[in-house]
């Protein structure tokens, strides 16, 4: 019996390792989705904050908190366009391996924040700060808007990941942002 088994399993072995007659495949680098997200502007996050508040002369203050979920990148943009109408800073947080790892923050000045339509919202809180703070489900995206030092964050989920990433998680990201 034992020598059946010794048999079979070494035969199983010659048969893997001799597919590949020696030769080590690596696997595909994940250098493609940083030479994605560096050819449409993102960079690094301290340098897309730096850019964000040299443009609207004014500080701008991150979350301390992000989700617990693993992370293989991180990116950050400012986005300077035609006038201060769609200028914002975005940051991501990607994971390559398990897509639905993505946690994005959007800031913009509150006089251009993407307006609030009432059919999507979910849920209203009350942050730390008095701020309100609306929960939403938006395009595959569970979000969560609010206001702060004259900007409107928008903070935003993949929704397949909302068993692990409650909106009350959302809410402590939220109230992580410093004085």
């Amino acid at each position: 019996m034992y020598k059946n088994i010794l048999l079979l399993l070494l035969l199983f072995s010659i048969l893997i390792c001799g597919t590949n007659k020696g030769t080590v495949y690596a696997k595909k680098s994940n250098h493609q989705l940083e030479e994605i997200y560096l050819k449409i502007g993102y960079t690094t996050i301290e340098k897309a904050v730096r850019d964000f508040e040299q443009h609207f002369n004014q500080d701008l203050k991150l979350p301390f908190r992000v989700p617990p979920l693993n992370f293989t990148h991180h990116f950050g943009r400012f986005n300077d366009l035609d006038g201060d109408i769609n200028d914002s800073f975005e940051m991501e947080f990607l994971n390559d391996n398990l897509p639905e790892n993505h946690y994005k923050i959007d800031i913009r000045p509150i006089k251009h924040g993407i307006p609030i339509r009432g059919k999507n919202v979910s849920k209203l809180f009350k942050l730390k700060n008095g701020n309100d703070a609306t929960y939403m489900d938006i395009s595959g995206f569970n979000v969560l808007v609010f206001e702060r030092d004259n900007w409107q964050y928008v903070l935003s989920i993949d929704n397949r990941v909302c068993n692990k990433i409650t909106p009350k998680t959302l809410v402590q990201i939220a109230d992580s942002i410093g004085s």
